[in-house]
């Protein structure tokens, strides 16, 4: 370090190489300290599960404060407003005027709530700010709109049910982000390294292709909207930039508002075909038990999608629509739509047959994503799944604890206990057969597999290598074998894709060929060709019961225990497929019917819900008062039942609009795959 920087720390030569404004909400100077260090800190590794950006100035700021001093923690991004500031616009532009210059931290001063008025929008809404970020690299600051039921304008028809609710909240979440996108509100302005301009872009969650309950637009019991964001507060080096901050809240936002959240300036007839198209899947989803099917595919379907990077449709003039072979044909009656044709996917065990390239994956992908509803035109939207539908699948070397694969595997070398199974490594038949224990063990009644993403060894064993290797010296009873008593006994219906042995023809209800994309109902066939190959060598073995499946309790999320200040751990939401807790990766990459990271996010806050809420012994909603000692499937209906109630915001601490619904099945999955949890048996 330089003579004149002798005696006065990191900081100072943080300061000087950087540059930055003053501290706090004082003017002038000041100094970099380790406080701000640990700011860089905190805020780079969470700007991944929060959102925003900041690329190689955010690592090289990380890296400063690994110097400078100590790590932050979630609960400081969490926490609510430091302050309760309430004013109007004019008393915002005077606080923007007034901070302008100042060190970034002054734009602390915002938090709290403005009453817009009608300068801003006719007939006014309240902006919230709810935390401020700490510094310009940092993830940016969370903000919220609320507009009146009487300014928002929708009709009471459109938000009668919940599920329509549900459609125009994604609808809305949708048009509020179009409206930032078209004016160029989204784009990240970055110029002259560390001293230039920096931020200023707004960002609204994202959805897919799916229509989801989401946190970032909700719907007032008495009609008003509320809309949540982030903003890059924008920064000249680490000094505040007060005018242009005030065009994007006092100029850009309120226009955002009008064109995206106003019923008056919505696309009436697209916001009116959303929801009608999501109310008529949903209707012919909960026609499917009463007609004994696990799922529906309307013709005229478009099932492939544009590429292995896009979930939208093929084009129309690429791809062959959907039609149903009369003999599996159903007719329904939908709210919107009237009689609509389809295939009907009948309770028991249906295959999926056909050559190579033919559909046989495509057609159970749709069938996977349709426990979701779609947005118009995504050409699966005459498709419905049961909702407790499960992809099942291989998955080498995740992690398995206290699972009873008994009913699959038993007689290991050594004795190793498999009904009450762990291991760090699961092998491919081990973990698959762990797979469909786990979701029986929350409630699955229906199972998706494909021969592609399964262990052979576990679905299949022929009469020579049964001679080869006789019973006493193979643990693995195939998933063939099991698969009657999985129907007739626990009520469990199977939809596989089988190209590679005929021997499931001997146990299947239902057999389906694609050809040329089309479907055709081979099940007579097939059962004259399982009777004409029958022999003494390829019948199978038939067991008169499935076998158990055992419940298990959830007693710990992490081993670190919450610190008497309640520092959370570090959350890192990298991509759908990735969670990182503090140093611990949770690979969510198998888990197929996870289809959006804004799930990702709120699995993971639900993890730190249950951290929380299992280190402390807390009550929670319900009769059964605490949450310790809850079977995994009771602290399921648990978190379910207080999203019903509170919405997405029961899960994290904070308001966050980047959060969308989760199955239960997915958060499952995410505990069993977390090497962290801890599991075990309990009595049923």
């Amino acid at each position: 370090m330089s003579e004149g920087g002798r005696g006065r720390g990191r900081g100072w030569y943080y300061k000087q190489k950087y540059g930055g404004g003053g501290r706090g909400r004082g003017g002038g100077g000041g100094q970099y300290d380790a406080d701000e260090g640990r700011g860089y800190q905190q805020q780079y590794e969470q700007q991944q599960h929060y959102g925003g950006g900041g690329g190689r100035q955010a690592e090289e700021g990380a890296a400063a404060a690994a110097e400078g001093g100590g790590g932050g923690s979630d609960d400081e991004l969490d926490a609510g407003p430091a302050s309760t500031h309430q004013g109007s616009a004019a008393d915002l532009a005077v606080a923007l005027r007034r901070i302008d210059g100042r060190g970034y931290k002054a734009y602390k001063d915002l938090e709290g709530q403005w009453a817009m008025g009608p300068q801003q929008l006719p007939g006014g809404y309240t902006l919230f700010v709810d935390w401020v970020q700490g510094d310009p690299f940092a993830s940016p600051s969370r903000l919220r709109v609320i507009v009146p039921a009487a300014v928002a304008g929708l009709p009471a028809a459109l938000i009668s049910s919940r599920m329509r609710r549900t459609a125009v909240c994604d609808f809305l979440t949708r048009s509020f982000g179009a409206a930032v996108a078209a004016s160029g509100g989204d784009i990240r302005r970055q110029s002259g390294g560390w001293q230039g301009e920096k931020g200023g872009e707004m960002s609204v969650d994202r959805p897919g292709q799916h229509v989801l309950e989401r946190s970032s637009v909700l719907i007032h019991p008495d009609g008003a909207v509320e809309a949540r964001f982030t903003v890059a507060l924008p920064a000249r080096g680490r000094s505040v930039l007060g005018q242009w901050a005030s065009s994007i809240l006092l100029q850009n936002l309120p226009r955002y508002v009008q064109s995206g959240l106003l019923y008056a300036q919505l696309d009436r007839r697209a916001l009116q075909a959303h929801v009608e198209c999501v109310e008529d899947t949903q209707a012919l989803r909960e026609q499917l038990p009463g007609l004994g099917l696990v799922a529906f595919v309307g013709d005229g379907s478009i099932l492939p999608r544009k590429s292995g990077a896009s979930d939208e449709p093929m084009p129309a003039h690429q791809a062959v629509p959907f039609r149903a072979p009369d003999s599996l044909a159903v007719t329904l009656q939908l709210p919107n739509r009237g009689a609509v044709r389809g295939l009907g996917i009948r309770r028991g065990v249906t295959l999926i047959c056909g050559g190579g390239f033919h559909g046989k994956t495509t057609l159970l992908k749709a069938i996977e994503a349709g426990v979701y509803n779609k947005v118009p035109r995504d050409g699966r939207e005459l498709i419905a799944t049961d909702p407790t539908a499960v992809k099942i699948r291989a998955e080498d070397g995740r992690r398995v604890e206290a699972v009873n694969i008994s009913p699959f595997i038993a007689n290991l070398p050594f004795g190793k206990d498999t009904t009450n199974f762990a291991t760090p490594d699961a092998s491919g038949s081990t973990s698959q057969a762990a797979n469909i224990q786990e979701a029986l063990e929350v409630g699955a009644r229906t199972l998706l597999v494909d021969e592609d993403t399964s262990a052979t060894n576990f679905m299949i064993r022929d009469a020579r290598m049964q001679e080869l290797v006789s019973g006493a010296r193979e643990p693995i009873t195939p998933f063939i074998v099991k698969l009657p008593a999985l129907a007739a006994q626990r009520g469990v219906s199977c939809v596989l894709v089988i190209g590679g042995s005929g021997q499931y023809f001997d146990v299947a209800d239902t057999v389906i060929c694609m050809d040329e994309y089309l479907p055709a109902d081979v099940t007579a066939q097939a059962q004259a060709i399982s009777r004409r190959h029958a022999g003494p060598g390829d019948s199978l073995p038939r067991p008169e019961r499935y076998g158990d499946v055992t419940p298990r309790t959830l007693s710990s999320v992490h081993p670190r225990p919450l610190a008497a200040h309640g520092r959370d751990l570090r959350v890192k939401t990298r991509t759908r497929a990735c969670i990182q807790l503090d140093q611990d990766e949770l690979d969510l990459s198998a888990v197929e019917q996870l289809v959006e990271v804004s799930q990702t996010r709120a699995i993971a806050d639900a993890l730190l819900k249950l951290r929380r809420l299992l280190s402390s012994g807390g009550g929670g909603s319900g009769s059964g008062g605490g949450w310790r000692g809850r079977t995994l499937a009771q602290l399921l209906d648990a978190l379910e039942a207080e999203m019903d109630a509170h919405g997405l915001d029961a899960l994290a601490r904070s308001k966050p609009g980047n959060l969308a619904r989760p199955r239960r099945f997915e958060l499952a999955a995410a505990i069993n795959r977390l090497r962290t949890a801890q599991l075990r048996q309990t009595a049923v």
